[in-house]
């Protein structure tokens, strides 16, 4: 989830990167920490979409700071090992303001930012990247504690040329230092040196220049959070529960200040003077009541280059049949700088409805899904806005036409097949790395309604897999294996989840009905069942829960964990009588 908000905690706006990009976290959470930057805020993670972002990608997503809407997207990388939590870093080179930051391939990712088309990258890993980069002038300086591409040494810390362009051979970094295993903790710069904690806490000073280890210095035996330097001085906690005030010099850090907390994962930050610390258990600031006037926000470079990219903003919407929205053609120069927006001529791709000379759009009135694209050309440049069209609840869906191309994490992951002369959707059990999904297939404001679907599940070698229906970022999902009925807010969390055992036999098929109603105050309550398809729904509800503070909207789908196929038909979602 991404969202604003104002300093008195008003919701100014709110976007389900889950429901509407098919964002993946796993172990636990792992997100990105967003960056602004003049009228954007950018975030990233693996994402696997509808259309051309069907393919899980770590995908870098731009949105408008003010409103929520998606600017762009960029999608610079290659398969994902991971997701990971590199805080990202913005710098300017050459003129060109790049931001820059690591990924779930294994690679270090420059982008031009206010385009987010592709600068340059580096591939340096065999897992994810979860460490930020120091940018020193021309230099990027980067680190992992992954296994190398060129040997089976784990960690490195390079310097690359920031200036570069497409990608950067290991044969023309400025210096290496191969073993050294900093991979949670970032590095900061000290004038000529560069300070970083490697895994197991041991803080290095490092010749920002040719790489040279100036001295070392033990603070613990773990360690996640990366120091922070200001007033000359680091501020840094560890996982031991240690938090350090050091003054760094030339051959040591002296510690001025030696504080035993709860463990520290997190850095801390430093904001209008004050210092922020978060632990596991709480949250400390230091500082004056004072504060002094933040630094103002950045803004496009001034340019005078020929256009050399066309951005068709806004993109990644979902209208309803009949709505209308305004496209706007943005003309880039090759630095990536904003020149003007520029008269188009606009067409429309798997869409229906029309579009005006002015970049309107009118969403056809037919209540019909669509997934498609608004094109602008200018000259010899083109660019696309991304729009999908939901129509309003009742929805049925019988997949006698396939799999929806609107849904999300879908494709590839689930498919349209005949089985035993009657169309239905399966859960394919051919990667082991995409053996559950959840596929959404409607918007993520939707409340107060009942979701209902076959499900039926193969057995083979005793092992079964697991099939469910999502309202309202619920989940109702029969597990094969255990033989049991779940009623789940979320997976992990077991103590909100209600459990009754269910007999579910393979090669039959169940009918499960999951309704989420809204509650006045701010509870939900949610109710489950699930019964032979071939025989009469039961009156009564198998599961229910009432959540106190609950998930009031969120979008339906389809829950499937199948190391064999699991298959789901006759869909439907009502509103709630």
């Amino acid at each position: 989830h991404f969202a604003a908000l104002s300093r008195d905690g008003k919701l100014l706006w709110e976007r389900s990167l889950v429901e509407e990009f098919g964002l993946v976290t796993t172990h636990g959470g792992r997100t990105v920490s967003p960056v602004i930057e003049g009228e954007l805020v950018i975030t990233s993670g693996v994402t696997t979409g509808w259309g051309a972002q069907s393919r899980a990608l770590h995908r870098f997503l731009a949105f408008d700071k003010k409103t929520g809407l998606a600017i762009w997207v960029s999608s610079p990388g290659g398969r994902p090992f991971d997701t990971t939590y590199a805080p990202p870093v913005v710098s300017l080179i050459d003129g060109v303001r790049l931001f820059i930051s690591g990924g779930g391939d294994g690679a270090i990712h420059a982008l031009k930012i206010w385009t987010g088309e592709p600068a340059w990258k580096f591939e340096m890993a065999k897992r994810g990247i979860n460490t930020g980069v120091v940018v020193n002038g021309s230099t990027a300086i980067v680190s992992h504690s992954e296994e190398n591409l060129d040997s089976s040494e784990m960690g490195l810390l390079a310097a690359l040329d920031a200036g570069s362009r497409g990608p950067i051979p290991a044969s023309q970094v400025k210096w290496a230092v191969k073993g050294f295993q900093g991979g949670f903790s970032s590095a900061v710069l000290d004038g000529g040196r560069l300070y970083q904690i490697d895994n197991g806490a041991n803080l290095f000073a490092f010749d920002a220049a040719t790489g040279k280890e100036l001295w070392r210095q033990n603070l613990g035996t773990i360690q996640k959070a990366s120091p922070v330097f200001g007033d000359g001085k680091l501020y840094v906690g560890t996982e031991n529960g240690k938090f350090f005030i050091l003054r760094p010099g030339a051959s040591r850090a002296e510690i001025l200040d030696e504080d035993s907390l709860e463990p520290i994962i997190g850095s801390a930050a430093i904001s209008d003077g004050r210092l922020f610390v978060a632990s596991t258990e709480a949250l400390y600031c230091i500082g004056k009541k004072s504060v002094t006037k933040a630094a103002p926000p950045g803004a496009p470079v001034a340019s005078g280059g020929p256009p050399a990219h066309l951005q068709v903003t806004p993109t990644e919407l979902i209208l309803k049949p009949g709505e209308r929205v305004r496209f706007h053609a943005r003309l880039f120069d090759p630095k990536g700088n904003f020149l003007r927006e520029e008269p188009a001529a606009w067409t429309l791709e798997q869409l229906r409805g029309t579009i005006q000379p002015d970049g309107e759009y009118r969403a056809s009135d037919d209540p019909v899904a669509q997934a498609g694209q608004v094109k602008a050309s200018a000259g010899s440049l083109q660019g696309a806005a991304r729009v999908r069209v939901i129509p309003p609840l009742p929805v049925s869906e019988t997949f006698d036409g396939g799999l929806p191309a609107h849904w999300i994490n879908a494709a590839g992951k689930f498919a349209a097949r005949d089985l035993e002369g009657n169309k239905i959707l399966v859960k394919l059990a051919d990667n082991p790395f995409t053996k559950r999904a959840r596929a959404f297939l409607g918007a993520p404001e939707w409340s107060d309604y009942t979701v209902e679907a076959d499900v039926r599940a193969l057995e083979k070698r005793r092992q079964m897999g697991d099939g469910g229906v999502v309202a309202g970022r619920y989940s109702l999902v029969l597990f094969g294996n255990h033989q049991r009925l779940e009623l789940q807010s979320w997976q992990p969390e077991t103590e909100r989840t209600v459990t009754a055992a269910f007999a579910w036999k393979p090669d039959v098929w169940y009918r499960l009905k999951l309704r989420v109603d809204n509650l006045p105050g701010g509870g939900v309550r949610v109710r489950g069942k699930a019964w032979p398809a071939s025989d009469p729904e039961p009156s009564a509800w198998t599961l229910e829960r009432t959540d106190a503070i609950g998930n009031r909207q969120g979008s339906p789908g389809l829950y499937a964990d199948a190391p064999f196929e699991v298959y789901f038909d006759n869909l439907k979602v009502t509103r709630n009588q």
